[in-house]
């Protein structure tokens, strides 16, 4: 008999951790059929994209409620497909708010839920550990710490090993690489990651173009170069780019390639932190939200720090500039720091060496696909 089953994600990395898992999922099922809510990833891996989650992988109360509208209309559209097309099994990926509500609907309508990605319970709400433990059928952890929370309240649980481990694996060397995107090896280069939002887009990537022309003013033959992230617009990217005085390369579909030829990045937060860490590349980590957003986080979250990398280090190995600090002048004058003090750069390097070996050696999409055949094999 052939199993069905429905995935949704919200955002850009969801859509390639759902697409990696599918493909795996198809070595051990080759018939398996797959469908839900995604972007391209999930397309082109074969699952039947029956709504585009481009337009509401958003973030903050404000954003969310901008786009109330189409993620109550996305919400509602993967109810009705569960009661539709009664897949063997649900697989939400991370995207926690909705996809906590579209677990708990599934699990009224005797559909087995597999949950990938914890919410973060350690930075904030640990009773949600309760809340998640009800409605679903097995929670997968990316992080190793994370286990611990849910085994205290006899919650299934499995650590399947961050994602970013199995796809962090640039195709081409850093020398090739600069050759690709001519850029002299000689000179240090900085690269420009805004985030893979519209709003992260708006917000940030004005603020890192007023740092590079602020950095070229003390180190003349820097070179800049951006890896734009597939969900993010053409138009968007361009329009704030013609403002910018600094000539920047902007290259697509190749990011590791291009994290790895960097001296030093600027990036915003979230998963892609990890990314950079693994290819053990100094950063400065950077963030906006609107004012409500923030405010709440501070009420609300409990570890002291924002960043992956500092979180999975346990202490602060990389500088976070976080809403009214993140000022062009203050990431230029880390990037200037990065590169012109030999033994900052150092141990910064060290440090994400440290943190790469603690996210293990990989094999989690392989781990999360006989997670999900596990329990369709319970049916």
């Amino acid at each position: 008999m052939t199993n069905k089953i429905m995935l949704v994600a919200g955002e850009a990395s969801g859509d390639q951790h759902a697409a990696n898992l599918f493909l795996e999922l198809k070595n051990h099922m080759p018939d398996i059929m797959g469908f839900g809510m995604g972007g391209k990833k999930m397309a082109k891996a074969g699952i039947d994209v029956r709504f585009d989650s481009s337009n509401i992988a958003v973030i903050g109360v404000i954003e969310v409620l901008k786009h109330y509208g189409e993620i109550k209309r996305a919400l509602k559209l993967m109810q009705q497909l569960l009661i539709s097309e009664k897949p063997d099994l649900l697989i939400c990926v991370d995207y926690k708010e909705f996809n906590y509500k579209l677990a708990a609907f599934a699990k009224r309508q005797g559909v087995k839920v597999l949950f990938y990605v914890s919410p973060q319970v350690w930075a904030w709400r640990p009773g949600r550990v309760i809340k998640y433990g009800k409605i679903i059928d097995m929670m997968a952890v990316i992080f190793p710490f994370e286990t611990a929370y849910y085994e205290a309240e006899n919650i299934p649980v499995a650590y399947v090993g961050h994602p970013s481990v199995d796809k962090v694996h640039p195709q081409l060397s850093i020398d090739e690489a600069k050759r690709v995107f001519n850029l002299d090896s000689h000179h240090p280069v900085v690269g420009l990651l805004p985030g893979s939002r519209r709003n992260e887009i708006i917000r940030l990537l004005p603020v890192m173009i007023k740092a590079a022309e602020i950095i070229r003013e003390t180190i003349p033959n820097v070179e800049f170069i951006l890896p734009q992230a597939d969900s993010v617009d053409d138009d968007l990217l361009q329009s704030i780019l013609k403002t910018s005085s600094v000539k920047l390369r902007v290259v697509k579909h190749q990011p590791y390639e291009v994290i790895q030829c960097c001296n030093a990045v600027m990036t915003s937060s979230g998963t892609v932190t990890l990314e950079i860490a693994l290819l053990t590349v100094p950063m400065v980590i950077t963030y906006k939200l609107s004012a409500i957003t923030y405010w709440l986080g501070r009420l609300l979250v409990k570890t002291p720090f924002i960043g992956l990398p500092n979180i999975v280090a346990g202490k602060k190995i990389v500088q976070e500039l976080i809403q009214h600090q993140a000022r062009a002048e203050n990431l230029a004058l880390e990037i200037n720091k990065i590169l012109e003090n030999t033994d900052y750069a150092d141990t910064m390097r060290k440090n994400l060496e440290e943190v790469k070996t603690a996210l293990g050696v990989g094999g989690g999409s392989k781990k999360m696909a006989e997670l999900a055949a596990k329990l369709l094999k319970k049916q």
